[in-house]
């Protein structure tokens, strides 16, 4: 027979035994469930994927509210000639679009224009951005301009 634990006490009825053991069993149940989830690969590669999905939405969103900044930081510096001149353009470039587009359906195959179609929601989707980038290309542009002449 084994002799038990020296930190616990031994049972001096048949009822402290029974409870002993019933908490044995306990400790027992939870040490196998532990392991059991340890050796459980797929389960715990699903929760790593989460916990990462998690960590790039709350990136991105940083990302976001950091570009949106900078972009009104960079649109305050824009001189209001310049702010026309890129309006004006905007405003030719998006006619000359709409041409393009009425050419395209006209012409193109239907997986085509489904691709423009795609790719034209994703422009309108990251606008501020799109709008961003062009502005400071646009300031880019004007500063090596100035530095030439």
């Amino acid at each position: 027979m084994t002799q038990p634990p020296h930190d616990e006490p031994i049972a001096s009825s048949p009822e402290e035994l029974r409870e002993q053991v019933d908490q044995t069993r306990e400790e027992l149940g939870q040490t196998v469930q532990a392991l059991a989830a340890k050796t459980d690969l797929k389960a715990r590669a699903q929760e790593k994927a989460a916990e990462v999905k998690q960590q790039a939405a709350a990136k991105a969103g940083e990302l976001k509210a950091k570009t949106s900044h900078k972009a009104a930081q960079v649109q305050e510096k824009i001189p209001d000639p310049v702010k026309d001149k890129a309006a004006s353009a905007a405003e030719q470039a998006r006619a000359k679009a709409a041409q393009a587009a009425h050419l395209v359906q006209e012409k193109a195959p239907e997986p085509v224009r489904q691709k423009a179609a795609q790719g034209a929601q994703v422009a309108r989707n990251n606008r501020t951005l799109l709008l961003a980038a062009a502005g400071a290309a646009l300031l880019v542009w004007l500063a090596c301009r100035r530095t030439k002449g």
